[in-house]
C-alpha cells in the first residue's frame, strides 16, 4: 500500500486574496476550488511538483467556531505559523523575480549554512523561506 502526504494546509484570511498571490505572484496553479454552502476547498500546486497540494484554508465553520477562527486569523497575521519552505534553483534570481511581480520580502537573500535563503509572507501573514537548492544536499 502506498501512503503520503498529498495535502497540507495554510490559513488565510481571504482565499481569493490568498489565491491571487499563490497564482499571480508564485506561480503556482489552481488544483481544486470546490464549494459546499459556505464552506470552501480551495488548493493549489507548484507546477513542477505535481503531486502535492497546498490548502488555501479560511478558519471557521464547519471546523472552527467564531471565536477559534478569530484568534487563528491574529495568529497567522502576527506570523506565529511554522514557516513553509519553497526551494528554488536560484534564490537571487528567485528573489529578483517575484520582487518584480510585488512579492515583498522582509528578508533579502543572504548566504549561510551552505546555501542562500530569503524569506517573504503571502498577504495572511503566513511566513515563507526560500532556500537554494545545492546539487551537494539533493545528493544526500
Amino acid at each position: 500500500m502506498n501512503q503520503g502526504i498529498n495535502v497540507a494546509g495554510v490559513y488565510v484570511r481571504d482565499q481569493d486574496e490568498a489565491l491571487a498571490f499563490y497564482v499571480d505572484k508564485l506561480g503556482f496553479r489552481v488544483h481544486t476550488d470546490a464549494r459546499n454552502g459556505d464552506y470552501r476547498w480551495l488548493t493549489v500546486q507548484h507546477p513542477e511538483q505535481p503531486s502535492f497540494q497546498l490548502g488555501l484554508f479560511k478558519p471557521g465553520p464547519p471546523m472552527h467556531d467564531a471565536a477559534t477562527a478569530q484568534a487563528l486569523c491574529e495568529a497567522v497575521a502576527k506570523g506565529a505559523m511554522p514557516p513553509l519552505v519553497l526551494a528554488v534553483d536560484d534564490c537571487r534570481a528567485a528573489y529578483e523575480r517575484l520582487s518584480a511581480s510585488g512579492v515583498e520580502f522582509m528578508q533579502e537573500p543572504v548566504d549561510r549554512y551552505g546555501t542562500v535563503d530569503a524569506g517573504f509572507r503571502d498577504p495572511s501573514g503566513n511566513g515563507w523561506k526560500m532556500i537554494e537548492s545545492s546539487p551537494s544536499r539533493e545528493a544526500q
